[in-house]
């Protein structure tokens, strides 16, 4: 160890707590990938990382409870509701879109 001491003295010191490794400042959770499959296709993938990691309002108990549990099952933590959903969002663009036909088309039979 000594003769390693003379070479490399700086492997052996401890790092102040200010000198510590940092987190990734631009590229967040898509840093896994490094600099592979190119920079638009690495924003793409982290704008869909980050919405199927969040965290969603529960429909049923209104808290912020609503976890991805596989490809478009979602599954409330606090009232164990589980939802069927989109693969990235607990709600898709189409369903909103059925989900006001079927409005419209309920409000009409009952007029």
């Amino acid at each position: 160890i000594c003769r390693q001491l003379r070479l490399y003295p700086f492997a052996f010191a401890k790092l102040p707590p200010n000198k510590m490794a940092r987190h990734t400042k631009k590229v967040g959770v898509v840093g896994k990938y490094g600099t592979r499959y190119g920079a638009s296709l690495r924003k793409q993938i982290k704008k869909i990382e980050i919405s199927q990691h969040a965290k969603y309002t529960c429909m049923f108990c209104g808290k912020d409870s609503m976890k991805r549990t596989c490809v478009g099952i979602w599954n409330c933590k606090s009232c164990h509701k589980t939802v069927a959903g989109g693969a990235f969002l607990v709600s898709t663009a189409a369903a909103a879109t059925v989900r006001g036909s079927i409005r419209r088309l309920r409000e009409s039979e009952g007029l």
